[in-house]
């Protein structure tokens, strides 16, 4: 993001921890990332890297075991963190929403998907009798949902895994919210289903002019509909940038390596290559100051030192001692670990 264009979203040096019974997990360490005003952010990373629970702590819903040990979230220039749950209730499903991954689990299936809708507009909106009605329709038309008037009282069982999913959509821009977060709004649907939800959060945020926040696995999801991606692994953000300049140069050898796995085009299978290794035990009391650094076919004595933050040109940023590329000459060594 330019230096001079102010964030809508901006998460700083956000720390967040699990108190388990087998010990403590550092889930989220020294988080930053940045959002403006009717942008696109796709956050990818292996699965277990913490994006989910990065957006649970956004929206203020994060599990009763976390704690947040450091740094601030802030929405509007307002910091998420002073507010208490009341505060949280009413930003929710007005300024910020969220699309989850499974809609037949987060819809509820013995309520019809119209009266769904109407929960949240009445309780963020002046809208009551048959206005919650009207407009409750309207939203379902407005994520391209035929015949909306019938789909109305239809239960949750009695729609497709795509058609539940846009009405979820319809439920989380009802109030016309300024940030989506939409977490894995693809999972279980078939490709076609697929790129025809990711058209209509797209088309819509455009509409709207809201902010999207895409939290994904699926690089080449990212790429095709986010301006910026922040690839996260084991809790780090470990390289920041516009989408094109990292895929065209990726910065860190993690970043290169989950494109090198990523189909893109008429690819060939053979061409793909996995990441070796798995995600490290974020129990451990000795990680390395680079979580990345024992998968990592670049690791030096170095990488043990706490990491510093790399400019790559005006956009890009790194986390790494070793980046492929030539940061630029001005380095910046806040740590993140």
């Amino acid at each position: 993001m330019n230096a001079g264009t102010a964030a809508l979203l901006e998460v700083a040096d956000l720390s967040l921890e699990f108190r388990t019974r087998s010990g403590t997990v550092r889930a989220l360490e020294h988080v930053s990332l940045a959002l403006p005003e009717s942008g696109s952010l796709g956050l990818v990373g292996e699965s277990g890297s913490g994006k989910s629970v990065l957006s649970f702590a956004v929206l203020g819903i994060q599990d009763a075991a976390a704690r947040i040990t450091s740094g601030a979230i802030r929405f509007d220039g307002k910091d998420l963190l002073a507010n208490d749950g009341a505060a949280m209730k009413a930003l929710r499903g007005r300024e910020l929403a969220m699309i989850f991954q499974n809609p037949r689990v987060a819809l509820n299936p013995i309520r019809q998907v119209g009266r769904q809708i109407e929960d949240v507009l009445a309780r963020h909106t002046d809208l009551r009798g048959k206005a919650l009605r009207t407009r409750a329709i309207e939203c379902l038309s407005e994520v391209r949902i035929p015949d909306p008037e019938r789909r109305y009282s239809a239960y949750p069982f009695e729609l497709s895994g795509g058609m539940c999913q846009r009405v979820m959509i319809a439920i989380a821009l009802a109030c016309r919210p300024r940030l989506l977060i939409a977490d894995e709004p693809t999972t279980g649907l078939d490709v076609t289903t697929q790129a025809a939800i990711m058209r209509l959060i797209r088309d819509l945020g455009r509409e709207k002019g809201m902010a999207t926040l895409l939290i994904t696995h699926d690089l080449g999801l990212a790429r095709e509909f986010c301006d910026r991606i922040a690839v996260m692994h084991a809790g780090h953000i470990v390289e920041t940038g516009l989408t094109e300049d990292l895929f065209r140069a990726p910065a860190h050898p993690y970043t290169a390596q989950l494109i090198r796995a990523t189909p893109v085009g008429q690819a060939k299978l053979e061409n793909l290559a996995s990441i070796p290794g798995n995600l490290p035990d974020l129990r451990r009391t000795d990680l390395p100051a680079c979580r990345f650094a024992e998968r990592c076919m670049q690791r030096q004595a170095g990488c043990e030192r706490a990491l510093p933050q790399h400019d790559i040109g005006e956009q890009q940023r790194v986390a790494c001692h070793y980046p492929l590329i030539e940061p630029s000459m001005e380095v910046m060594h806040a740590s993140i670990a």
